[in-house]
């Protein structure tokens, strides 16, 4: 949150493939056949509500999975294709009650107008679970799938120059001001603009429907929305951050960033580098979780884990590393380190299960369990809509006559 933290946790699961090593797919209970079916993503997510999380989130891509960063690396050794996170979660939806369903959404090549209607249809359908995770890309293969806009190759090394800096840092102004369309448009139907009166057949309030009216530096959106406004009033928007620039958009626009410190020290920086630039951006009184993102190997015994992570390793070919820590162990024990980075401010923590069909279950089965032995936990989903499992309230309309 804001500045005040509760002591118990919030836990999100991300979902990707049949998980995050990429020799995942070949143990018997990643189910890869599976992959892209319905029932596949359906058990994901009703184990995940099982566990009591608050939420799941789906990545997505614009391109082929890499093992390199920028470009296809050509291999076929590892999962490749996906399907569209955003309908995933809406095909979802109806078989889950309580958890948030939360899809990864790619700002740069996407216009904010098809994205506030789809989330918010996501909204309805879940009845105000949804959220999304908003992601950009700099690739030029990606670009040149839709012949609008050009990119330059990117190296690392670039990257860290004065010129790489001010590029990554339009492409994350770019995804700011798309957010805030997003959330324009979200608003632009009051609550109450739906009258349906059958006896004067008027089913809409026309002076409840309003036009947004932006005009940004990298978007001019007249609106209204077609879509109501969803039921959240605006769903969730969360974003993933490894540095100054993406910590800046999740101060200004975010409701969850997910960082990846290693230790309590690196979590108690990052969070107090995104306070001071939510403070910066005028919203030091809004609430804003940090929840911090691992990989986890889990297992009943340590060096069982070890063993399954070795063995994951060579049918690779090479060890798997992360941006994010990679922790391999027992639920006791990741309970331990959870409780630990969370004295470094974080709010929460998003796994991601190592083999889907394995580590999942020992989240929810194992992990939560122990949490919840230890009070850091719920033991009942206590809200009926995501900003609610996450303690934000519902957004005023900002059209709406005071």
């Amino acid at each position: 949150m804001s500045s005040s933290v509760s002591d118990s946790l919030h836990l999100a699961v991300a979902l990707d493939g049949t998980g995050w090593h990429p020799a995942s797919w070949r143990e018997p209970v990643s189910r890869s056949k599976d992959l892209f079916t319905a029932r596949y993503w359906a058990d994901l997510v009703a184990e995940a509500e099982r566990g009591l999380l608050d939420l799941v989130t789906i990545e997505d891509g614009l391109g082929l999975q890499s093992s390199h960063y920028g470009e296809p690396d050509g291999r076929t050794d590892q999962v490749r294709g996906r399907l569209d996170a955003v309908l995933i979660a809406s095909r979802i939806a109806p078989l889950t009650q309580h958890i948030g369903l939360v899809p990864t959404v790619i700002a740069t090549h996407t216009e904010p107008f098809h994205i506030s209607k789809a989330i918010a249809t996501l909204d309805y359908v879940s009845t105000g679970r949804a959220g999304l995770r908003v992601q950009l890309t700099a690739r030029p293969h990606e670009a040149d799938h839709f012949g609008r806009r050009t990119f330059a190759p990117l190296s690392l090394e670039e990257l860290r120059t004065p010129a790489g800096q001010e590029r990554v840092t339009e492409l994350f102004d770019e995804a700011a001001e798309y957010v805030e369309v997003v959330r324009r448009l979200w608003d632009s139907w009051e609550d109450d603009a739906e009258i349906r009166d059958v006896a004067t057949g008027r089913f809409i309030d026309r002076d409840k429907l309003h036009y947004i009216d932006f005009e940004g530096r990298f978007f001019s959106v007249k609106g209204p929305s077609i879509t109501p406004r969803p039921p959240q009033g605006r769903p969730i928007v969360s974003a993933l951050a490894h540095q100054t620039v993406p910590y800046r958009l999740v101060a200004r626009q975010a409701d969850i960033g997910y960082v990846t410190p290693h230790d309590t020290d690196q979590a108690r920086a990052i969070v107090a580098e995104i306070r001071a630039e939510q403070e910066a951006a005028g919203r030091a009184d809004e609430p804003l979780h940090v929840f911090g993102d691992l990989v986890v190997f889990l297992d009943d015994d340590a060096s069982a884990a070890a063993a399954r992570r070795e063995r994951l390793d060579e049918l690779s070919g090479e060890p798997y590393t992360s941006d994010a820590r990679v922790f391999t162990g027992t639920p006791g024990q990741l309970a331990d380190l959870l409780q630990e980075l969370q004295a470094g401010g974080l709010t929460g923590f998003r796994l991601r299960p190592a083999v889907l069909g394995h580590d999942l279950p020992a989240i929810t089965q194992g992990l939560v369990p122990e949490l919840q032995r230890r009070g850091a936990f719920r033991r009942a989903y206590e809200a009926d809509s995501l900003r609610g499992l996450l303690g934000l309230a519902r957004p005023a309309n900002r059209y709406a006559a005071a």
